[in-house]
């Protein structure tokens, strides 16, 4: 099969496009021809080195796909070869950058007709991870205040419209080129971070939510009321020390399983959740996708079309 990966750490010029060996499904696995394919933030830093070093190449980076099954393993009963499913590769796995993805059968969810493949990859891990920050961790409630930082990124637009969906009122933070963009995300309130300081023009909030990392995340706990909670996903494995007794620090703990993305399906063909802006890419070209990614202004997702 035709995938796209690199055979040491380096920059974006490290990332090769060619054919290495297909996967097999393992006993209840089974193996996806891949449509499509998101790029995430954590993928450069996977190839930069960031995290913990590869040890075995060619490595092929990747999370989150959306494909047909070509084959089933042992013991997989639920699903049929020729479905179309989507999916996040199971935490420590990758190779979402490849013609071919072996997976447990039981973390894929059918994906909905009414859903583009490019649709579904760009949902998939994107989504998962703002569903459980902004559900789960957070856990906010309709009538809450939200901060969420980096509203026009593809975790963060999520989190917008999933935290409305709820009722909450949502401010979010973006760059002057995307202002409107964000707007139309359904955030109440959006901050210029390049003419504003957020934590003068934002008080008493009972949620943050963090997708940004660095300062911005640290400087987050000033906008939370006594008892207020953030969530962080740009600052490491851990959530960050709270500065303050009065607030509770939470990194949320992204699993993977088919009952948060039928969710994830339910609210993107219900209109409650519209799928991020889409720029998209032929597999050939992983490193001009690394480039942008890692320039960390996008807007929306960067979607590999593989078929």
């Amino acid at each position: 099969m035709k995938a796209a990966y690199f055979m040491r750490h380096g920059g974006p010029e490290v990332m090769q496009y060619g054919d290495v060996a297909d996967p097999v499904a393992g006993p209840g696995e089974i193996v996806v021809d891949a449509y499509a394919a998101s790029v995430n933030g954590a993928d450069w830093k996977v190839r930069a080195g960031t995290y913990a070093r590869i040890a075995s190449f060619p490595y092929i980076p990747g999370r989150d796909f959306s494909g047909v099954v070509a084959a089933l393993g042992a013991g997989v009963s639920d699903l049929k070869v020729g479905e179309a499913v989507f999916g996040v590769c199971d935490v420590g796995q990758e190779g979402a950058y490849a013609e071919k993805v072996a997976i447990k059968a039981a973390i894929v969810a059918r994906k909905p007709d009414a859903l583009a493949h490019e649709a579904c990859a760009a949902l998939a891990l994107a989504g998962l991870t703002a569903l459980i920050s902004i559900e789960d961790t957070l856990q906010l409630k309709s009538g809450e205040t939200i901060l969420i930082q980096g509203g026009a990124g593809g975790v963060a637009g999520i989190a917008i419209q999933i935290a409305k969906h709820i009722g909450a009122r949502v401010i979010s933070t973006t760059s002057t080129a995307n202002l409107d963009y964000v707007r139309g995300l359904g955030a109440d309130r959006v901050i210029d971070y390049l003419t504003e300081d957020f934590t003068r023009a934002v008080s008493n909030c009972d949620c943050a939510f963090d997708t940004v990392g660095g300062d911005v995340a640290t400087r987050s706990f000033a906008v939370l009321r006594p008892g207020g909670r953030a969530a962080f996903i740009a600052s490491g494995g851990k959530a960050p020390p709270a500065p303050r007794a009065d607030v509770t620090s939470l990194r949320p703990q992204v699993g993977r399983d088919r009952a948060h993305l039928d969710r994830l399906a339910q609210l993107a063909t219900s209109g409650a959740v519209r799928i991020p802006q889409m720029k998209l890419f032929p597999l050939s070209e992983p490193a001009e996708a690394h480039r942008i990614s890692e320039g960390r202004h996008l807007r929306g997702k960067l979607v590999f079309k593989i078929r």
